[in-house]
């Protein structure tokens, strides 16, 4: 029975990886369990989304916890983008079938293993949003644990804000103003920054000698990626732009312009 479960998991593991190395589906996959191995505390980029520019890549790092009463002996994991492991249409590779694990007591042990995201390579356009995590864990006893998506990520595109500008200034109280400031996304597929537009951003204010920012009015970015909006002065302050992002494109903040109202 041990070498059966034995067989079965090494199987499994060496089908997914490959099939992630050359995008070729694997045997069927599903949630396996044998045993009372457990797979806990996984964290993806220290807990924040993976966010790749326009050109060159992204490496982060994957960890998570392996315990049985008989203790870890190896495990492997991938990241991918799909509904299945069997539907991917990307992934991310560790580098070899099983990594690194380090024994914390008699019955835990820490797994981990970097993945790289390159613009254009494993990151096109189609994939940003929700990335999932494959793992497999084997104990000493030769129990098992299998989970299609152990672990839900974001892999997004990263966004640029343009300086916010003021003018003009100084400026008497009460007098217009007009804050802009232009909106940019990384497209993947053609390796450039690229206008991004129809898109909500928040004009905030904090006022000279104030802690925080508060929120002034939503602009609607125009077709070429620009922001304007006008606004009245009354006191000394510091204006700038905040996109909130979304599933698959990063947030991002505009540094900010101070306005000197005379």
């Amino acid at each position: 029975m041990g070498n059966t479960l034995h067989k079965r998991a090494t199987l499994g593991v060496i089908t997914g990886a490959l099939a992630l190395t050359a995008f070729v589906a694997p045997a069927a996959q599903a949630d396996e369990k044998v045993g009372n191995v457990k797979v806990s505390n996984f964290v993806i980029n220290g807990g924040k989304p993976v966010v790749v520019g326009a050109t060159g890549k992204k490496t982060v790092k994957l960890s998570f916890s392996v315990t049985d009463n008989s203790g870890a002996w190896r495990a492997a994991a991938q990241l991918y983008h799909g509904k299945s492991l069997e539907t991917a249409d990307s992934a991310a590779a560790s580098g070899s079938t099983w990594i690194k694990c380090k024994k914390v007591s008699s019955t835990k042990s820490t797994c981990s293993a970097n993945y790289t995201f390159k613009a254009g390579g494993n990151a096109v356009n189609k994939v940003a949003g929700t990335w999932k995590t494959w793992v497999i864990a084997q104990a000493k006893d030769t129990n098992f644990i299998q989970k299609d998506n152990a672990k839900s990520f974001k892999v997004q595109r990263a966004t640029q804000l343009a300086g916010a500008d003021v003018a003009p200034e100084p400026v008497a109280k009460g007098e217009t103003v007009t804050v802009t400031s232009k909106l940019t996304r990384a497209n993947w597929d053609a390796g450039t920054n690229a206008a991004y537009g129809n898109q909500s951003v928040t004009l905030q204010f904090k006022a000279a000698g104030a802690s925080a920012y508060k929120n002034v009015k939503t602009v609607k970015t125009s077709a070429t990626g620009d922001l304007s909006t006008t606004v009245k002065a009354s006191v000394d302050g510091t204006y700038r732009y905040v996109f909130a992002g979304s599933a698959g494109t990063a947030a991002a903040t505009a540094v900010g312009d101070t306005l000197d109202v005379k």
